[in-house]
C-alpha cells in the first residue's frame, strides 16, 4: 500500500476504513469509450456529482489519488464531530452537580479509548463512500491513482486515457500552515494529522482563531488538555463572526481556563527536546508557551497541482483555486468545478448544493447559479455559532438598511430548564420589511435550530411566516419565533395602536 494511503495507528478500524475507501487489492477498469462525466476527486463533491449523474443514467468515471470520502470522513467532519461529541460528554458529567447529580471525583477520561471510538465509527461510516458501493450499486468505473489532464477532453490516470463529454474537478482543498519561523522544524498538527493521536497532549498550543482551531482548542481541554491558543492575526476567536457571538465564545473559553493570546507579532517556533516553544510578542510584552503539540488551524489551500490543468485550457490560481463561473463552468466549456478547489464556502453542505447544481449545468444544458445558494454554516464549539445570510456590516455595505433583532436564550423557558441560557437568537431584516437578510443563532444546538431561517430565505419567506407557524412548547428553538413576534411588536406604530384602541372603546359601547 502506499504509503499516502495509510493512517495511523495501524488498527482494525483504519484497515477497515482504508479496504472501504482505497483497496489494496483494487483494479482500474478498462476505460468504457466516451464518458459522459469523468469525475476528478472523490470528496463530497465528487461522490455526490458521480452518484448523481449515474443515477441519472450518465456512464461516469470517478479518479481519487487518495481516499474516497475526502476530507469529510477522513479527517474533517466524522472523526472531528466523533472527537467533539467525547468532549461534551465528559463536560456534562463534570456539570452534573448543577441539576443535583453527583458523579463522584475524580472523574477520568480514557483518551486512547475516546480516539478508538472515532476510529471505529469513521470505519463504520465508510461503506457509504466506499469504492465497491459505487462500481456495484451505483455502476460508477472507479480509478485510484494520480488524475491528470492530457486535453482539453482527455484524462490520463495510471496510464489510462479516459475521453470525456465533460468532467467535473472536485479535488478539494488541504490545511494550509503559515510561515511562521521555525514551526516546520519542530513539527505541528494539522486536521488531516490530529486524529491519529493515541495519547493527550498535557499541553495543547493552537495557532489559529477560526472554526478548526476553536472547536478542537475547546474538546482538547475538556479532555484534559492545557490549552493556549495564539492568534497570528486576529485580534479575536471568530473574527469573521457576529462580534458579540464570538464574545460570548470567548467567556467560554476564558472560564475553561484556555488561555487566550490575540493577537501575537512576531511569532517563531523553536524545539527543545520533547518541548515546542512559542515566541511572540504580546501586550507589548514579550511572551512565550512551552507546549507539547502544535495545532495549526488556519487556512486551506486548493489542490489544484498535479492535475494537468495547463493542458485542458483552465485557468486557475495557487491559492484561490479554479476559476468558474456562475454557472460552474471553467474556461474550458467541457469542463466543471466544484466544492473547496473553486468556491469560497468550503463546507461539506456546500460542495454538495454545488455538485448538484454541477450536474444540471454540465449534463443538461441547465442554466442553475451557485449564486442564488443561501449558504448556512456552524461552528460546532460549545454553544455552538451557526449563520446564514449576511452580517449587518454586508447588508449594510451592499445599500440595505439593516434593522436588527435580538432575542437572549434567558428569555426562552426551556433553555432556562436545560441550564443554557448563554447565547441568543438575531436576524438581520431589510428596513421596513420583514424580509430577512441574515440570521445568527448561539446556541448548543444551534447548527440544528438555524435550518428554520434557511428554509424561510431560500425560499422567500419573510419572518412574519415564521410567526405564523406552531412551534412545540417547550423548546429552544422558540427563540426563532420569539424574534417573529419581536417584529409584529415594531409594526405596532403609536399611530397605529391610537386606532386600534379607539376601534375596541367603541366596541365596548
Amino acid at each position: 500500500m502506499n504509503k499516502q494511503q495509510e493512517l495511523m495507528p495501524r488498527d482494525e478500524h483504519n484497515a477497515h476504513l482504508v479496504a472501504n475507501v482505497h483497496p489494496a487489492e483494487w483494479a482500474n477498469p478498462e476505460p468504457a469509450g466516451r464518458y459522459n462525466l469523468v469525475v476528478v476527486g472523490a470528496g463530497t463533491a465528487g461522490l455526490v456529482t458521480a452518484a448523481g449523474a449515474a443515477g441519472l443514467g450518465a456512464k461516469v468515471a470517478l479518479v481519487e489519488r487518495h481516499l474516497m470520502g475526502g476530507d469529510c470522513l477522513n479527517v474533517g467532519c466524522v472523526p472531528s464531530k466523533g472527537f467533539i461529541s467525547a468532549s461534551r460528554a465528559v463536560h456534562g458529567v463534570r456539570g452534573a452537580g448543577e441539576f443535583g447529580i453527583s458523579c463522584g471525583e475524580p472523574i477520568t477520561v480514557d483518551f486512547s479509548a475516546v480516539m478508538e471510538r472515532v476510529r471505529r465509527l469513521r470505519s463504520d461510516i465508510s461503506i457509504h463512500d466506499s469504492a465497491a458501493r459505487f462500481r456495484d450499486e451505483l455502476g460508477v468505473d472507479v480509478y485510484f491513482g494520480e488524475g491528470r489532464f492530457a486535453g482539453p477532453d482527455v484524462l490520463e490516470v495510471e496510464g489510462k486515457q479516459l475521453r470525456f463529454a465533460k468532467a467535473a474537478v472536485c479535488a478539494g482543498a488541504r490545511a494550509a500552515a503559515p510561515p511562521i519561523p521555525g514551526l516546520a522544524e519542530a513539527g505541528y498538527l494539522t486536521n488531516e494529522t490530529v486524529f491519529s493521536l493515541t495519547e493527550l497532549p498535557p499541553r495543547l498550543a493552537v495557532i489559529g482563531a477560526g472554526p478548526i482551531g476553536c472547536e478542537l482548542a475547546q474538546a482538547f481541554a475538556r479532555l484534559g488538555s492545557r490549552v493556549s491558543m495564539v492568534g497570528h492575526r486576529s485580534e479575536h476567536i471568530l473574527p469573521r463572526e457576529d462580534p458579540d457571538a464570538a464574545g460570548i465564545l470567548h467567556k467560554v473559553f476564558a472560564r475553561a481556563g484556555i488561555e487566550l493570546y490575540l493577537p501575537v507579532q512576531g511569532l517563531r517556533v523553536s524545539r527543545q527536546g520533547g518541548e515546542k516553544l512559542l515566541r511572540f510578542e504580546y501586550g507589548g510584552r514579550q511572551g512565550g508557551i512551552d507546549a507539547d503539540a502544535i495545532l495549526v488551524g488556519v487556512g486551506r489551500a486548493p489542490n489544484v497541482e498535479g492535475l494537468g490543468l495547463e493542458a485542458a485550457g483552465i485557468d486557475y490560481d495557487p491559492l484561490r483555486g479554479i476559476t468558474v463561473d456562475d454557472r460552474l463552468r471553467t474556461s474550458n466549456p467541457r469542463v466543471y468545478a466544484a466544492g473547496d478547489i473553486c468556491f469560497p464556502y468550503k463546507f461539506t453542505h456546500t460542495a454538495d448544493a454545488l455538485a448538484r447544481i454541477l450536474i444540471a449545468n454540465a449534463l443538461f444544458n441547465g442554466r442553475r447559479k451557485s449564486s442564488a445558494l443561501v449558504v448556512p454554516w456552524c461552528t460546532y464549539t460549545d454553544p455552538e455559532i451557526a449563520h446564514v445570510g449576511m452580517y449587518a456590516r454586508d447588508a449594510e455595505q451592499r445599500g440595505f438598511a439593516v434593522q436588527t433583532l435580538t432575542v437572549q436564550l434567558a428569555d426562552v423557558d426551556r433553555a432556562v430548564l436545560d441550564g443554557e441560557t448563554e447565547g441568543f437568537a438575531r436576524v438581520h431584516l431589510k428596513k421596513g420589511t420583514d424580509r430577512m437578510l441574515g440570521a445568527t443563532i448561539v446556541a448548543r444546538h444551534a447548527g440544528e435550530m438555524i435550518n428554520e431561517f434557511s428554509l424561510a430565505m431560500t425560499n422567500g419567506l419573510g419572518l412574519s411566516s415564521i410567526g405564523r407557524t406552531i412551534h412545540p412548547y417547550p423548546t429552544q428553538a422558540e427563540v426563532v419565533r420569539k424574534l417573529a413576534d419581536a417584529y409584529n411588536r415594531t409594526r405596532l406604530t403609536p399611530c397605529l395602536k391610537r386606532v386600534l384602541s379607539r376601534w375596541l372603546k367603541w366596541q365596548r359601547g
